[in-house]
């Protein structure tokens, strides 16, 4: 992937992702009510945002760490979505 993304976009797309992450990480600590879908939701796409980044700028360790935080965020949306569906809620 590293051919079609500048080191300029790479970055751009790293920082994106990791402004995300604090972001979420501020809210969990912030809420009163954790909204576990919204929570994931963040968690998860800042960690596609940071392994597109890393596809340009590889490094292992990163890299392992960023998958298995996209693994559990999807685990947890995936438990989030459950959860509505079966409470019945619409959003």
């Amino acid at each position: 992937m590293s051919a079609y993304i500048s080191s300029f976009a790479a970055n751009a797309i790293g920082i994106i992702g990791s402004i995300l992450f604090i972001a979420a990480f501020a809210y969990a600590n912030i809420a009163k009510r954790l909204d576990q879908l919204l929570f994931n939701a963040v968690n998860l796409v800042g960690a596609i945002l940071l392994l597109i980044s890393l596809s340009v700028h590889f490094n292992l360790a990163a890299f392992l760490l960023e998958a298995a935080w996209a693994l559990i965020a999807s685990w947890g949306l995936l438990r989030a979505l459950r959860a509505r569906r079966a409470r019945g809620d619409s959003a």
